[in-house]
């Protein structure tokens, strides 16, 4: 099924737009999905197995990296936004 995922993350430390930042970076590493990101959120659109999957590796690498953070996420199942290059 395809969906799409409303993402912020908040962490919880002073250097926040580092831990941010590698965040977001490592969803754009993830091939199986489109990405967009804002000034308030990144949005990833895919089949929902892939953006789990995306969020899952992102939010387990920042948390490594960068220690303890809060993850607001919204779903939208059976979405894909036409985001990215093309899009």
């Amino acid at each position: 099924m395809k969906m799409t995922a409303e993402l912020s993350v908040y962490p919880l430390r002073d250097n926040f737009k580092e831990a941010v930042l590698g965040f977001i970076d490592e969803l754009l590493a993830t091939e199986d999905i489109v990405a967009v990101t804002n000034s308030m959120s990144t949005q990833v659109s895919g089949e929902d197995e892939a953006v789990f999957r995306a969020i899952q590796a992102a939010l387990r690498a920042s948390y490594e990296r960068f220690g303890r953070q809060v993850l607001v996420a919204k779903f939208i199942p059976e979405h894909f936004a036409d985001i990215g290059p093309e899009g």
